[in-house]
């Protein structure tokens, strides 16, 4: 599927950024936040003006599979899962491409390792940001390997906090059963709401969310506690990427 920005008319002289690749569907949720997140920046870019076009297009992954895979730790067998996307994607013109779970991470430096496009992953993104904030001590929630890894060794700018058992489990359980189906119950948010409080009250200055579709249960709602939302760092360095910037 090719999705293009149509809130301009484009004519002569439309710059076209790098064209970007994303693997979605893991969850569905996720992908439309960073399709709407990308096409707001690229709406609200300096140069909107001069007719700056989105060139998008999106290969859809199997989020059953993903989570099987992440469950067992079969990090090539889900990289060779996301090879074919990135080979689609790379055919329909992309230059680079971002894989839009931050559970699907978890294999990022096999597929890396593989890929024929250059990949913008969130991992360092995610520590810079720390890093920009000036955090010293930040608490975790999302999957228990994004948790059990703490965001897959990627934060080294601060102290890390995790959820005790069996809090844990629980904020586990409630995000895989919230990102399947791209919906969250109240009982859910609770969970993560509970969990950030904790983490909060152990000494954390903000907690990361560090699952894609944590933003179900986090916009518009207030926990009570400041947060860094991976989604949208990573949403903002694929911005930076097609801007030329990054």
């Amino acid at each position: 599927m090719v999705v293009r920005d149509a809130q301009a008319n484009f004519g002569i002289g439309t710059l076209v950024g790098m064209h970007i690749g994303l693997i979605g569907g893991i969850g569905p949720a996720a992908t439309d936040y960073y399709y709407r997140g990308l096409i707001e920046g690229h709406a609200a870019a300096e140069d909107a003006a001069a007719g700056r076009r989105l060139e998008l297009t999106i290969a859809h992954a199997d989020a059953r599979e993903l989570v099987a895979n992440l469950g067992q730790d079969r990090r090539d067998a889900q990289a060779a899962a996301f090879l074919p996307l990135v080979e689609r994607l790379q055919a329909a013109g992309a230059q680079a491409v971002a894989v839009t779970s931050m559970g699907g991470h978890f294999c990022i430096r096999e597929l890396e390792a593989q890929s024929p496009l250059p990949v913008i992953n969130v991992l360092g993104a995610l520590n810079a940001a720390i890093a920009a904030r000036r955090l010293a001590t930040v608490g975790l929630i999302g999957t228990r390997t994004v948790m059990d890894s703490r965001a897959y060794g990627a934060i080294a700018a601060a102290q890390v906090l995790l959820p005790d058992e069996p809090e844990r489990e629980a904020v586990h359980r409630a995000y895989v059963e919230m990102a399947v189906p791209g919906r969250v119950t109240p009982a859910q948010r609770e969970v993560f709401f509970a969990a950030g409080r904790a983490l909060t009250a152990r000494g954390a200055e903000a907690i990361v969310l560090g699952g894609t579709d944590l933003f179900l249960a986090f916009d518009g709602a207030d926990g009570g506690f400041a947060t860094l939302d991976c989604a949208r760092v990573h949403v903002e360095a694929i911005l930076a990427r097609s801007f030329g910037e990054g």
